[in-house]
């Protein structure tokens, strides 16, 4: 177990947030958790999970103990005649997983390619992208009970996944972490096009029934071109969730804003594109303080520069009341703020 004193929190989020961690401990492994849940200390000591640092909002420093997820590992667990269950550490960047997987010839991740953080994270947010969820793929996960020291295997019903949602941002809220996560890719693959952008992109090519490898070049190639490398430029990818509405609402909706870009779900209800309201509200390219709208997608919040917590809150709640004005939407953002 790796214990580390008066930490800068900055090279650990990317929207570059200036914070400082009090007491920091990296964990590599299920038996760095029970030595932690087992110190005399730091057993008591109220404590915060940090992945990638992909989706968190810091607006102060962070007295709690800081638990940093650095869990290693990649492997295939096991081959059945219709899957490839696959096994990742926590620590483990997503997209360095969904790029393994392609690699070794397992398809069914390449839609999720290029979406930042780590793969201990995934569950918590149920991330997704051009029409996959992780829950589409999640087979089961292990969890160190951060009160027993106990670690727990937890399957797709325990885990209560929704949009952007589970058990983890919850009931089991600070109370578990996440070590390893088993994804069940299945061996009869299909190409998942639904998605606008890619729909697109198989019309501009001539390419109409392309393999895995071709859509995650397609997926990254249209990430890039919309999102802003945090490398290059502070920011969390999309900052709001797309709502999601009944039949109705939507079309009340449609009749004010003709243009709004909507897609029809499952259960009968409709998800809005939350950029695209954004961007008819007049932000796009906007900023308050050092905080601002990116100039190629509304969806995205950036740091031009030297931005703090309370310039990123302050311009959130903004667009938010500007949505709600409009709309009669109330947007939720999607990183953790703390």
């Amino acid at each position: 177990m790796q214990f580390e004193t008066a930490v800068s929190l900055k090279p650990y989020n990317s929207f570059g947030l200036p914070a400082q961690a009090g007491r920091l401990v990296r964990i590599r492994s299920d038996a760095d958790v029970r030595a932690v849940v087992d110190h005399p200390d730091m057993g008591r000591a109220p404590r915060f999970i940090l992945g990638g640092g992909t989706n968190v909002i810091l607006t102060r420093d962070m007295p709690e103990l800081v638990l940093k997820v650095e869990v290693p590992g990649l492997r295939l667990l096991r081959e059945t005649a219709d899957d490839w269950i696959i096994e990742a550490g926590a620590g483990v960047p997503w997209h360095t997983l969904v790029a393994w997987t392609l690699d070794q010839g397992w398809p069914g991740l390449e839609n999720m390619a290029l979406i930042p953080g780590t793969v201990g994270a995934a569950p918590v947010q149920n991330i997704g992208a051009y029409g996959l969820e992780l829950k589409d793929r999640f087979e089961s996960l292990d969890a160190v009970d951060l009160v027993t020291g106990r670690t727990v295997t937890l399957r797709q019903e325990i885990c209560a996944f929704g949009y952007r949602d589970s058990v983890f941002k919850r009931a089991l809220a600070g109370k578990s972490l996440i070590t390893r996560v088993r994804l069940r890719l299945p061996k009869a693959w299909q190409p998942m096009l639904g998605y606008l952008d890619l729909s697109r992109k198989a019309e501009e090519t001539g390419i109409a029934a392309p393999d895995a490898r071709t859509i995650f070049q397609w997926v990254c190639d249209i990430r890039r071109a919309k999102l802003p490398d945090p490398a290059q430029i502070g920011n969390v990818g999309s900052f709001f969730k797309n709502p999601v509405v009944s039949a109705e609402q939507c079309r009340d909706i449609i009749a004010r804003d003709p243009h709004i870009v909507h897609y029809p779900m499952d259960d009968g209800s409709f998800k809005l594109a939350a950029g695209w309201m954004i961007d008819a509200c007049g932000w796009k390219g906007k900023s308050i303080g050092h905080a601002g709208v990116y100039e190629k997608q509304a969806l995205v919040l950036v740091n031009r520069g030297g931005a703090v917590g309370a310039e990123v809150q302050t311009l959130a709640r903004a667009i938010q009341e500007s949505v709600y004005g409009r709309f009669g939407i109330r947007l939720e953002p999607e990183p953790v703020i703390v």
